[in-house]
Formats: structure tokens, C-alpha cells, sequence
């Protein structure tokens, strides 16, 4: 099982989107996959239109001798499970405090599973917490969504910082530019400027407006606009991504 997770440091940087149609590709390719939506906003579960089997039970998942597969919900396609987010600030609160015993917590949590997926993606909260370090330390790769921007360079050297003062392995940050728009000059020279640190895919995602109408189909791009080019951008960056991970 290769768990992955959607990360950064700060939001609206189409980590969601990203999430929600690299799970879907990986289940197309015919791997057993699940979609733990851990952001409290909840997006991946409203693609999915899905929502938690038990209200409030989010302490259930993570406790000690939790069964996170009883949370697991088939999605309408095959090969793809989900564990919706439980979307009260309260049940947010209980990870953060749960998190604080043990920094291999979720880890723990989720090794059940190894015999079940291939792939598990987590889409992730925004921000540095113990949760965060717990995901750092629970995943095989942490993939982060970059907006060609200054401050995304910013953010970015951040959470490498944040990897290095937490002693956690940084091979495992991984990643790759989101909503560019090559007209701009800022996003080609930054894109050039970050390319050159080797931790990019060299695939990318435009700012396409078929990724934008996600909300509106409730589903991935594949699953609405397959011979768009976002849709092939998506692929191409899963490809790399799965020839990185799996090599």
C-alpha cells in the first residue's frame, strides 16, 4: 500500500481537485484505492457526494482500537472507496488532541489497510499542526500542489523547513505546479527558478476551466470531460507520478 498525501501549507491551491482526480486514476488503472478526506472543509467528500456513516464519529477512527474500515463508503465507481470528512469544528478538535500522544498515531491507523488498497490518498488540512506532523509521518509520499507564485516560494521553502526541524525523511516531499498560466512571465521564471531544485514532476496543471466545473458535476474531470485538456493534463502528471512513486 503507497499512501499518499495532497498537502500545503495554504489553501486554495487546487490540492483538492488534485486529490480527487489522482484517486480516480489510480482506480482506473485497476489499483484498489481509498480517499480519506481529513480537511474539515470537506470537499472531496462533496465531489464524491458523500458523507460520514456516523455523525460526530470521527473519535471512533482514531482512538485507540479504532477500525477506520468501518468508516470506509463505496463511491459510483469501481475500485474507489472514501472516507468522507465529518465536517463539525468539534470532531477537527478531536483528531488535533487525539494526535498529540503519538506522532506515528495515524500511522498506526492506518496499517489495517495494507492488505485491503494499494492506494490510500489523503487530502489534507492547511497549516502546521500535530495532525500535519502526523501526516507527514504517516505517508510514503507527501505531494504538494505549487502555484507559480512569490509567496508559493515562499510556503514552499517553509514546509521544507518545517521537514528538516522535525527530522522527517524529505525525500518524501514531492511536487508539481498547479493553476499556471504560462502567458504570465512570473509563473515561467519561477517554474524555471524551482525545476532546478529536483523535487518538481515535470508535468503540470494549467488554470483550465474544465477543473473549475468539478463543483458543478460533482465528479472528477475524467469522469465529465475525458477528451478535454485538462483531463489529459491530469493523466500525464498521474503517470509520472505513479512511474515515481512505484519505481
Amino acid at each position: 500500500m503507497v499512501t499518499i498525501a495532497l498537502y500545503n501549507l495554504k489553501g486554495g491551491v487546487g490540492k483538492t481537485a488534485s486529490c480527487v482526480n489522482f484517486a480516480y486514476l489510480a482506480a482506473q488503472d485497476g489499483y484498489k484505492t481509498l480517499l480519506w478526506d481529513i480537511d474539515p472543509q470537506g470537499s472531496s467528500s462533496f465531489y464524491y457526494q458523500s458523507k460520514p456513516k456516523h455523525k460526530g464519529g470521527i473519535k471512533k477512527l482514531i482512538e485507540k482500537d479504532a477500525d477506520l474500515e468501518e468508516a470506509v463508503m463505496a463511491t459510483d465507481y469501481e475500485n474507489l472507496d472514501i472516507i468522507p470528512a465529518d465536517l463539525s469544528a468539534k470532531s477537527f478538535d478531536v483528531i488535533t488532541e487525539e494526535m498529540k500522544s503519538s506522532k506515528k498515531r495515524l500511522k498506526t491507523i492506518l496499517q489495517p489497510l495494507n492488505k485491503t488498497y494499494d492506494f490510500v490518498f489523503m487530502d489534507c488540512p492547511p497549516g502546521f499542526s500535530v495532525l500535519s506532523e502526523n501526516i507527514f509521518n504517516a505517508a510514503d509520499i507527501v505531494l504538494m500542489p505549487v502555484i507559480p507564485t512569490t509567496l508559493s516560494i515562499r510556503t514552499y521553502n517553509m514546509v521544507k523547513d518545517y521537514f528538516k526541524e522535525k527530522s522527517i525523511d524529505l525525500s518524501k516531499m514531492m511536487c508539481f505546479f498547479t493553476m499556471v498560466d504560462l502567458r504570465k512571465n512570473m509563473h515561467n521564471e519561477i517554474m524555471e527558478t524551482l525545476y532546478k531544485d529536483k523535487r518538481f514532476f515535470g508535468n503540470y496543471i494549467p488554470y483550465l476551466s474544465d477543473v473549475e466545473k468539478m463543483g458543478i458535476h460533482k465528479a472528477p474531470v475524467e469522469a465529465y470531460a475525458r477528451s478535454g485538456y485538462a483531463a489529459q493534463c491530469y493523466r500525464d502528471l498521474w503517470t509520472e507520478i505513479k512511474e515515481g512513486v512505484l519505481e
